[in-house]
């Protein structure tokens, strides 16, 4: 099998156990920041506990050692994990994926500002597109049922947050932020426990709550780790998409979550724009390639 083969196999994995996320959020019959503490809690543990046991202490002395930049990873993708399901319990699913979906165009301009990386003209005319999707999203949270303007912000405050985590993550290169992950998500969970109400699970739910932190979400998190290693970033960027397209449609039909007509049309905006992009940069990476010669 390939290094390509292999990439494409473990991103879309990890892509589909990411799926259930803002499902899980709604099958669980409590508050949002409840089970965003057992999200964090679980997540941080499981992780944690499955570093240690692969590769020992040395596996987060390795990680944490270039300083401050690790420990503000850390807690950016701890609040990351805990804003999603904050947002999810505040406006539509569909709503929180399709404008989760503009993060890699937020995470290229703070690469810009803080790293000094070029951005490309198809980058830049995507984010001149990507807001009029978000725009449109958020004018119709008014008219869509479930759906709030409040947490559409708490969404668009999710982009910014890891997309700070994404360019930290870009400047540590070739340092794996894999195990700050865990320190991060328990850090979350204690900030989250005054606030929340960890034992207001009904027994019928535990197993959600299980299944959402401690086998989802662990999973997925280490194969989306993984896979970016095999495969250009605009093809891990075309896979991602996959969640914000199926995303709604699952909670749709398992839940009656009605994306609403605004969030389709905003949704289509930005995932239209976003998958152009990608191909161009797809097509373009792979026209310059050197030819493999022939063995004759």
């Amino acid at each position: 099998m390939s290094d390509h083969v292999k990439g494409l196999l473990i991103t879309f994995a990890g892509v589909l156990f990411i799926l259930p996320d803002s499902l899980m959020v709604r099958l669980i019959a409590t508050d949002g920041v409840t089970v965003a503490f057992w999200k964090a809690l679980l997540t941080g543990t499981v992780t944690g506990v499955a570093l240690l046991i692969w590769g020992g202490p040395n596996v987060f002395r390795e990680t944490f050692a270039p300083g401050v930049r690790v420990w503000v990873y850390a807690a950016c993708s701890g609040a990351a994990g805990t804003l999603f399901v904050i947002a999810v319990s505040h406006t539509s699913i569909a709503n929180v994926v399709f404008i989760l979906a503009a993060m890699p165009i937020v995470a290229a301009l703070f690469s810009r500002v803080a790293l000094g990386e070029t951005l490309a003209r198809r980058t830049l005319v995507t984010m001149a597109v990507v807001p009029i999707g978000i725009g449109i999203i958020a004018y119709g949270s008014g008219e869509t049922e479930g759906a709030s303007f409040l947490g559409d912000l708490i969404a668009m405050g999710l982009v910014v947050v890891f997309s700070i985590a994404l360019t930290i993550a870009r400047s540590l290169r070739p340092i794996s932020v894999v195990p700050a992950i865990a320190p991060g998500m328990l850090a979350a969970a204690l900030v989250l426990l005054p606030f929340s109400s960890p034992f207001s699970v009904p027994s019928d739910d535990w197993i959600w709550v299980a299944l959402h932190g401690g086998f989802f979400i662990v999973l997925s998190t280490a194969l989306l780790a993984i896979g970016p290693r095999y495969l250009p970033s605009a093809e891990v960027a075309l896979l991602l998409l996959v969640e914000s397209v199926f995303a709604p449609l699952l909670a749709w039909l398992v839940v009656g979550e009605n994306p609403g007509v605004w969030a389709l049309i905003g949704g289509a905006v930005v995932i239209s724009a976003l998958a152009v992009s990608n191909v161009v940069a797809l097509v373009r990476g792979r026209s310059r390639k050197p030819a493999t010669p022939r063995i004759r």
